[in-house]
């Protein structure tokens, strides 16, 4: 969730930044394994993204059409997400917050501001998709490709990302930062450039990790929201918007107080939760009319309980208009 709460505390980290302002490490120190395992995590963004869809729709014989509309649906939604925590809630959470709150307290309400903005934005707009775009999507199979769709998405705009960031540091790794940007912005240029090619291998290999286990929370969102539809209960809404803003908040408090290996673990649990929620609400897919085959003629013991009728003019002509 690159886009949203969980993503925004973490992503400088996944996409290679730091913010830390450590000292310069020399060329020599340069991690080069990391040529390839970077470019090797977009690569592997990119297939899981493309990999399920292709799994889903050959599965249950589906089109692509409600995997990218789930796409287009999550893009909708960071269209008016992400304004309003950049403009209001950001703001708010850097400035107010801060004075009103004791510092150990700070963090917890940030992480549940941020994860209630994520919930509320990303499902209201999941369950928008379903009320007027994806009407034919009232089956467990075709929320699931809905889902697939929206975490495939934002897995393929961050592996997007990934990419467009290696590409960059890849074009200025012989270059002098300083000819690159402005003198007060150099420090903290060298330090992210730094970070970037000295992390560890494993390291630069997390954003692929971490789409692998939030697919599973957007095809879990997507099937709560589907309940709305299928069982004409509000409830599940809430249920979803609740259960997004949990994993949200979690993601972002532990990734502010232990760092990003326990928030993987946490994540990884709430995937077990998410599998287990989607197999929980399976349902028996709707037959098709090619399907349910031809009418069956009628039983041997019915056509002889039948009256036998005399082939008289009369009966033949009350035969001929009736109906």
């Amino acid at each position: 969730m690159v886009w949203n709460a969980l993503q925004l505390p973490l992503s400088g980290q996944r996409a290679g930044f730091s913010f830390d302002s450590s000292p310069p490490i020399p060329e020599a120190s340069l991690n080069s394994i990391l040529v390839y395992t970077y470019p090797l995590s977009a690569v592997l963004i990119f297939v899981l993204a493309i990999g399920v869809g292709l799994f889903l729709t050959h599965k249950f014989h589906l089109s692509w059409r409600l995997y990218w509309i789930g796409g287009a649906i999550f893009i909708l939604s960071q269209v008016f997400h992400l304004p309003f925590n950049f403009l209001l809630l950001n703001p708010f959470l850097q400035q107010a917050l801060p004075a009103k709150l004791p510092a150990a307290w700070v963090l917890p309400v940030t992480a549940l501001i941020l994860g209630l903005s994520a919930g509320l934005f990303e499902e209201l707009a999941r369950w928008a998709g379903y009320r007027w775009w994806a009407k034919d999507a009232r089956s467990w199979s075709r929320g699931l490709l809905y889902g697939a769709g929206h975490g495939g998405v934002e897995a393929l705009l961050l592996g997007g990302l990934v990419l467009v960031t290696y590409i960059n540091m890849v074009a200025i790794r012989n270059q002098d930062l300083a000819t690159l940007v402005p003198p007060e912005q150099l420090p903290l240029a060298q330090a992210q450039f730094d970070a970037f090619w000295s992390a560890q291998w494993y390291d630069s290999l997390l954003s692929a990790v971490e789409r692998a286990l939030t697919l599973p929370a957007h095809i879990v969102w997507s099937i709560l929201v589907l309940q709305v539809f299928l069982r004409r209960q509000t409830r599940w809404l809430g249920f979803a918007i609740l259960f997004h803003a949990l994993v949200d908040a979690v993601a972002v408090l532990t990734a502010g107080t232990w760092g990003v290996y326990v928030t993987e673990a946490i994540v990884a649990l709430f995937t077990a939760v998410s599998l287990a929620i989607i197999l929980a609400l399976r349902q028996p897919e709707p037959a098709s009319p090619l399907e349910t085959g031809p009418p069956h003629p009628p039983s041997p013991d019915l056509l002889s309980r039948l009256p036998e009728v005399e082939e008289t003019d009369d009966n033949l002509n009350r035969t001929r208009f009736a109906g």
